[in-house]
């Protein structure tokens, strides 16, 4: 049930990707569309307020100049009508035509002259009760109009006032209009603008759902499938680009553990099988002095047993980028002059001849892994040179690299060997080694930062170049200095 779900095709996180992005787009949208909504209905009413206050100037010098005679009634009106016509008639709701404009004018005592729709008794005392201020434009609620109506008051010198109405219902139909068109254009937009990114974050997320695919059929039987990495290079895939690195690393390590776990598998046969028949003699021995010495053998052989094992797994962690190193300035110099000197009884009784060319370099390394690394270069040199060989060891400082080079004019590595030299368990058919000392060599090196490179010598022999990281401090001993001396073995 659980991978049931897991693997369900809704599960697509498309639309919660999609959904703030499109919020965030709606309410952007709908205030620039408000706003531009605002400005319209803001320039609408300015032109209104503007016409009503020019003729209310204009109809206030009528009413205050005409003679106040049987005529002035009348004249006041036609005044008014006329300034009315200036406004179309518009339609109410219901498609009636209504007048749009009034005008009022009162005097104390006299009978209000009015012109405009009807009843005027509504729009008297809804004149009567808003507060107006002179000459200033202002919302007027009149009972079965749904617009306000602007008005203007204008204070007359006999006591009385003089006011003028206008209900724009063409505006107030056209903006009506114009916010349902907004409405609709906004809901499409925010749906299209909804569509089109779920569209686009499904695609991203297919990606994303190919490399998940990918991954959960890869295992450890089976490390050789890679992810899509795309045609563009962008983010997934850079992502399915360092996933398949890590992939290759992981894939290397576990092949390369898989060839030490059979090496050392087989390895172990030879010298635990002679373990135990040292032991198996030495229990069947009645002669005590016999049975020490298969004792001793059989410690010599766990020694041996011990130090392969110790190497191996240090090999597998150095391949695999997790040896542990206690750096420290270590005089290279001075290493290679004390592991040469252990083992100077070795070279002699293979009557070898060693040249020592060395200047001083510090380097920052782990001092035992060091010592170990020229152990394993000091030993491939006795255990594989013929009688009589000239071995030379130089170091100096290069390229900003401490470069310790050993060269001999022994018989070399063979072109297929060369080529894998640095492999866990590889080795001349003439060894009797593990075939662990070079690949122990190389994966220590590099997990100091350096390189090992192996060569052919001109005139027969090999060349094993090294190269570790200069520390940053060079200071060394006054007893470290160029040291240029050689040895008749």
């Amino acid at each position: 049930m659980f991978s049931k779900k897991a693997n369900a095709p809704e599960a697509s996180a498309a639309w919660r990707i999609a959904i703030w992005p499109t919020v965030a787009f709606a309410v952007g949208s709908a205030a620039v569309l408000s706003i531009i909504y605002l400005l319209i209905a803001r320039d609408i009413r300015a032109r209104s307020d503007a016409w009503l206050t020019g003729e209310t100037a204009v109809l206030a010098d009528v009413a205050e100049n005409t003679p106040r005679d049987a005529l002035y009634q009348r004249l006041v009106e036609e005044v008014a009508e006329l300034a009315s016509r200036e406004v179309p008639d518009a339609s109410d709701a219901t498609g009636q035509r209504r007048i749009s404009v009034f005008f009022l004018k009162t005097s104390p005592g006299l009978e209000p002259i009015w012109v405009g729709p009807t009843p005027k008794e509504q729009f008297i005392r809804a004149v009567s009760s808003a507060k107006l201020l002179p000459t200033t434009p202002g919302n007027v609620r009149v009972e079965g109009w749904r617009k306000d109506f602007r008005v203007v008051y204008h204070p007359q010198n006999d006591g009385g006032g003089l006011y003028l109405g206008f209900a724009d219902l063409a505006a107030a139909t056209m903006l009506d209009s114009l916010a349902m068109r907004c409405l609709m254009v906004w809901g499409l937009t925010v749906a299209l603008g909804f569509a089109i990114t779920w569209l686009v974050a499904y695609r991203t997320l297919a990606r994303v759902e190919r490399i998940t695919e990918t991954v959960s059929r890869i295992g450890s039987e089976d490390l050789s499938r890679r992810l899509p990495e795309g045609p563009h290079p962008d983010e997934i895939s850079r992502l399915s680009h360092t996933f398949n690195r890590m992939l290759d690393r992981v894939q290397s390590s576990v092949r390369q553990t898989r060839i030490l776990t059979d090496s050392v598998a087989h390895d172990l046969k030879n010298p635990v099988t002679s373990i135990r028949g040292d032991l198996e003699v030495a229990l069947a021995d009645d002669s005590h002095d016999h049975w020490r010495e298969h004792v001793a053998q059989a410690i010599d052989g766990l020694d041996r047993l011990a130090q392969m094992l110790n190497t191996t797994l240090d090999l597998a962690e150095a391949s695999a980028g997790i040896l542990q190193l206690r750096k420290q300035p270590v005089d290279l110099a001075e290493a290679v002059n004390q592991m040469t000197d252990l083992y100077h009884a070795a070279m002699t009784e293979n009557q070898h001849e060693l040249l020592l060319q060395l200047k001083p370099v510090v380097v920052e390394a782990d001092a035992s892994l060091l010592h170990r690394v020229l152990a394993n270069l000091l030993d491939n040199e006795v255990a594989h040179l013929p009688p009589g060989c000239r071995i030379r060891i130089c170091l100096c400082p290069k390229n900003g690299e401490a470069e310790l080079t050993v060269e001999d004019n022994g018989p070399g590595f063979s072109p297929t060997l060369r080529q894998r030299a640095f492999e866990p368990s590889v080795k001349g058919e003439a060894s009797s080694g593990h075939g662990l000392g070079l690949a122990f060599v190389h994966a220590a090196v590099q997990a100091h930062g350096g390189h090992v490179e192996i060569a052919d010598r001109e005139g027969g022999g090999a060349v094993i170049v090294l190269t570790l990281p200069l520390a940053e401090t060079m200071s060394v001993p006054a007893a470290a200095a160029v040291s240029l001396r050689g040895r008749e073995l």
